[in-house]
C-alpha cells in the first residue's frame, strides 16, 4: 500500500504565490480604462435651503448622476455582460490629470454649477444679488512645480503671511511686493483640517507679457458666493459627494421653487440634467444615456434633457421601454413653462 505524499513546503509556497498573483491581476492591477454606468437619481430638496423659502413640495425634483469606476480585470469582465456599462479609456476622460486633480476639478465644477444655479434662479425670480469672492481652491499642482510637496489638489487656500486671500487678484497683488525665493507662511484647509507650511516663492511666467513674477507654483481658482440683497432669500447648499456641472438645471428648478410661492413640482417626480448659466441657458452634458436609466429606476415621470442630448436620451429611453416622458429644453424658462402648464397630479 502506497502512502500519500504531502505537498512539500516549496509547493505550497508556489501555490500561494500563484494565488496572490492571480488576485493582484484580477482585482488590484490597474488598467487604462474607466467604467461608466447608471448612477443615482437623488432628490434635490434636501441639498438646498432658502432662508425664508416656501417649503411646499408634494412632488420632487431629482438630479441624476453617472457612476464612474476605475476598472480592474474583474470589472471589465462583468461589464462585458452588462448592457448598461460603458468602457472608456482613462486618457479620454482624465487627459493629463491625475485622479486627485480630476476629483478637484469636479468639485470646482460643482461649486460653479451651484453659483450659476443661484444666479439663474434669482434672475428668473427677479431678486437682486451680488457676487462675492469666497475662498481660493487648488485645482492642480504641476509635476514640475518645486512646491509640489506643499500643496494637494483640493486644498483650500486660507491665508498667505496672515493675510486672508479670496481671489487671484488680491493674491497676485500681495505677492507682487515680494521676490522669487522669499518664503511665505501659507495656511491651507485639507480634508477639513488646517495645514500650515513655509513655502518659497518660485518664478511664474505671465502668459500675457512673458515676464516672470513670484508665485506659489500651483493652479488656483477663485470660488465665489452669491449674496442676495434680502437676507431672507439667502441660499445654503448641503455638502455632497456629487461632482461636475450637470446638476445646474435641477438645482435651479429647486431654488426657484423655494423662492416663489406655490409648488412647481405639482406632485410629480421630475428628473433632469443639464448645465446652466446665469442667463438660464441650458447646456449639454455627458453620460445622458446612463442618467435616463437612473431616473427610470427611481420612478421619474418627466425628464428634462438639453436639446442637444435629446436623440441619445430618446434612444436609451426607447431601449429600456420607460414610461417616463422626455422634454427637450434650451433654457430654464422652457422647463418652468412646462411645469406651470401641468395640472396638479391627482
Amino acid at each position: 500500500m502506497r502512502k500519500s505524499v504531502r505537498p512539500s513546503g516549496l509547493r505550497v509556497l508556489v501555490y500561494l504565490l500563484l494565488i496572490a498573483i492571480l488576485l493582484y491581476v484580477v482585482v488590484y492591477m490597474p488598467t487604462p480604462y474607466l467604467i461608466y454606468q447608471p448612477g443615482s437619481a437623488e432628490e434635490v430638496k434636501p441639498m438646498i435651503t432658502v432662508e425664508k423659502g416656501d417649503p411646499e413640495e408634494e412632488g420632487t425634483f431629482m438630479l441624476t448622476t453617472v457612476s464612474a469606476s476605475y476598472a480592474n480585470i474583474a470589472l471589465l469582465v462583468m461589464s462585458a455582460f452588462n448592457s448598461n456599462s460603458e468602457i472608456v479609456e482613462k486618457e479620454e476622460k482624465l487627459g493629463n490629470q491625475s485622479k486627485e486633480e480630476y476629483a478637484a476639478t469636479q468639485v470646482y465644477y460643482m461649486n460653479s454649477s451651484q453659483s450659476l444655479a443661484m444666479e439663474a434662479a434669482y434672475h428668473a425670480a427677479g431678486i437682486r444679488y451680488s457676487i462675492v469672492p469666497d475662498y481660493m481652491f487648488v485645482i492642480s499642482v504641476p509635476e514640475n512645480s518645486a512646491n509640489r510637496k506643499w500643496f494637494h489638489p483640493g486644498d483650500k487656500l486660507i491665508s498667505v503671511d496672515g493675510n486672508p486671500v479670496t481671489d487671484n487678484g488680491k493674491l497676485a497683488e500681495q505677492l507682487s511686493a515680494l521676490k522669487v525665493g522669499d518664503v511665505v507662511e501659507v495656511k491651507l484647509e485639507r480634508g477639513g483640517k488646517p495645514v500650515a507650511a513655509d513655502v518659497p516663492l518660485i518664478p511664474i511666467k505671465d502668459d500675457k507679457t512673458g515676464s516672470e513674477r513670484p508665485g506659489l507654483g500651483v493652479m488656483i481658482a477663485t470660488m465665489q458666493k452669491i449674496e442676495p440683497q434680502n437676507p431672507d432669500d439667502r441660499i445654503a447648499f448641503a455638502d455632497t459627494e456629487i461632482g461636475g456641472p450637470s446638476a445646474g438645471l435641477m438645482f435651479t428648478m429647486e431654488i426657484y421653487n423655494q423662492l416663489t410661492p406655490g409648488d412647481l413640482t405639482k406632485g410629480y417626480r421630475v428628473a433632469g440634467t443639464g448645465t446652466i448659466d446665469k442667463e438660464g441657458i441650458v447646456g449639454p452634458i455627458g453620460g445622458v444615456k446612463h442618467k435616463i436609466v437612473a431616473a427610470d429606476r427611481k420612478g421619474a415621470e418627466y425628464f428634462f434633457v438639453p436639446r442637444k442630448n435629446y436623440d441619445e436620451a430618446k434612444g436609451r429611453a426607447d431601449r429600456i421601454g420607460t414610461g417616463m416622458k422626455l422634454i427637450p429644453i434650451d433654457k430654464l424658462q422652457d422647463a418652468l413653462d412646462y411645469m406651470n402648464g401641468l395640472p396638479p397630479k391627482g
